[in-house]
């Protein structure tokens, strides 16, 4: 694929994604948008991609969006008057999908979506879209210069990336209020305070620790068992019952039982390494398309 704002570049099983729009800070255009949609898709179908780090080059993460652009800045169709039933009825409608779907949400789906562990390496500036695009992320590592805001009660818009549904999942409804009500840009370590971030490293060691923690999480490890656990508590834990909870669970387990689990319980009485023989999408139990998993 063309990717003109991200790279793309997978080494031992790990591929890092890196904003390169460094002159810009990496600011967020509906080009980015595009690219890193695509990127994540490709990556969540490519066996090769085991986890994935996104970072940005230069000395920013990502500034937010681009208000130097004309027009309507963020890239919606001010001919239209869209109702939310239009967002029901016509989700995939192009003309939705272009010109009314927040474009920091398609970016946020795509990495809900994904079944592989997904780790966000903030650099340093990660400003309204900058920051929510990373609340998908499983993990946030953050470098000591990082500076994060959600910024958008100041520019007289609402905030968006489906973070309204992540956000307080992430930090407790509380902290959430807090950091969209005040608009402030918090430092590394009131982000860690918050629980926003994992980690706080030295700048020149951020990627390296991003990528040393993906591998902690896939090598040795059964890939469809990590997407399932991925998708079992993004999911069952939105749940209304325990009890829907149960049905995936048993599944889950039912499939990896007869599957990878054969291997490892024979690695772990034999004493040896596992050597998991799954991969990605392709092993994936059917079942998931009913609860969501991979759209």
């Amino acid at each position: 694929m063309n990717r003109e704002t991200v790279r793309y570049e997978v080494t031992d099983g790990v591929l890092v994604l890196t904003l390169t729009r460094p002159e810009n800070l990496n600011a967020f255009t509906v080009q980015m948008a595009d690219d890193l949609e695509a990127a994540f898709d490709e990556a969540s179908a490519d066996p090769e991609v085991a986890a994935i780090v996104v970072t940005g080059e230069g000395k920013a993460f990502c500034a937010g969006m681009d208000l130097s652009s004309e027009g309507n800045v963020f890239g919606l169709d001010e001919d239209l008057q869209p109702t939310l039933a239009d967002l029901y009825d016509r989700f995939d409608d192009p003309a939705i999908v272009s010109g009314v779907r927040d474009t920091g949400g398609r970016v946020s789906l795509a990495i809900y979506r994904c079944p592989k562990p997904v780790i966000g390496a903030i650099n340093g500036a990660a400003v309204g879209i900058g920051a929510t695009m990373t609340l998908p992320m499983d993990f946030r590592l953050a470098s000591e210069k990082a500076r994060i805001g959600f910024v958008f009660g100041r520019l007289g818009i609402v905030l968006e990336a489906c973070s309204s549904w992540f956000l307080p999942r992430v930090v407790g409804m509380q902290n959430a209020l807090e950091l969209i009500y005040t608009a402030d840009i918090v430092d590394a370590e009131r982000a860690k305070d918050l629980g926003l971030v994992r980690s706080i490293h030295p700048p020149e060691e951020l990627l390296d620790a991003a990528i040393a923690l993906a591998h902690r999480f896939v090598d040795g490890r059964s890939p469809v068992a990590t997407a399932l656990m991925r998708h079992m508590l993004y999911r069952n834990s939105a749940f209304a019952s325990p009890v829907d909870a149960h049905r995936v669970d048993s599944l889950a387990m039912y499939y990896t039982s007869i599957a990878d689990g054969k291997e490892g319980v024979a690695a772990f009485l034999e004493k040896r390494p596992a050597q998991f023989t799954s991969t990605l999408p392709a092993d994936l139990p059917d079942f998931l398309a009913e609860t969501d998993a991979i759209r």
